[in-house]
């Protein structure tokens, strides 16, 4: 098992400090954030954060432009590029899909993420999984063609926030080709299913893990107060790391286990302390 960081959460960092401090933090890889960058200078001007100003991202429009560079700066580094993290989704233009595919091959990556669809009540699911199907089935072609593997998150607010929803997207298609990243923070909002049992499900779908933490506070939502999924430190919230270990362990998961972490804590602390309980539970594990 290897670890890996995903850069969504280093705002702060240049990708030049960002590989550097992963390395020195005991990171065997990264996972780069991959999506356009923002030109609005209101917004250039901002401190950085996770989804608007973010420094440790590469932009889709010339990611394979720089992919050689991107890679040459990894391996000066001794990490491995371990994934591409686009925000890109099963409707999204097969160019656009075709080009960080084409990166990837550059980087000596194996996989890129191509998200399922946004659920939305005024179109309904089974148009959207119809939908969804549609757009896998181009995207399998194009990972078969370029020997690199398109993976779906496991979202809330998506049509695929659980494993079982992920698999009767996903069993459409060859597993050599499309699969599925579990996100231990992502059901805590939406789409638990006991981990052992998700796993399972998942199968040979199962292609890679995101740890991260969430809990439920109360919010003001729609001008309510009420209870609401919010990120939290991986020391304080819902996810049990101990038994998704068991889990990974059962089924045999042996790939990378990459990091986010949307919490509030400083980030260098985050990169330190995060991998240091995580290498612990998998030893004990």
């Amino acid at each position: 098992m290897k670890y890996s960081v995903f850069t969504v959460g280093l705002p702060e960092y240049t990708p030049e400090e960002a590989v550097k401090k992963i390395k020195e933090c005991g990171y065997d890889g990264v996972e780069w954030r991959v999506t356009s960058i923002p030109t609005d200078p209101a917004i250039l001007a901002e401190k950085p954060s996770y989804w608007r100003n973010n420094l440790c991202t590469y932009d889709i429009e010339t990611i394979d432009q720089k992919a050689a560079d991107i890679k040459a700066l990894c391996d000066a580094n001794g990490l491995e590029i371990n994934a591409l993290a686009t925000y890109l989704d099963a409707s999204s233009d097969p160019k656009v899909i075709e080009r960080c595919m084409k990166a990837a091959v550059t980087m000596n990556c194996p996989k890129i993420r191509v998200n399922c669809l946004r659920y939305d009540p005024a179109v309904g699911y089974h148009e959207l999984l119809k939908k969804a199907v549609e757009g896998y089935s181009v995207i399998e072609k194009l990972a078969k063609e370029y020997g690199v593997k398109a993976n779906m998150e496991m979202h809330h607010g998506t049509i695929c926030p659980s494993a079982s929803a992920a698999y009767r997207v996903l069993s459409n298609f060859d597993s050599r080709y499309v699969g599925v990243i579990y996100d231990t923070g992502n059901v805590i909002y939406e789409g638990f299913e006991e981990y052992q049992m998700a796993l399972e499900i998942l199968g040979d779908y199962l292609d890679h893990v995101h740890v991260k933490n969430a809990h439920w506070v109360k919010k003001t939502v729609d001008g309510v107060e009420k209870y609401a999924g919010d990120w939290a430190p991986f020391t304080d919230g819902y996810a049990d790391f101990v038994r998704v270990f068991k889990a990974l362990k059962k089924v045999g998961y042996d790939k990378y286990i990459t990091f986010e972490d949307f919490s509030t804590e400083p980030t260098d602390e985050k990169l330190k302390n995060n991998i240091a309980v995580i290498k612990k539970i998998a030893a004990e594990v």
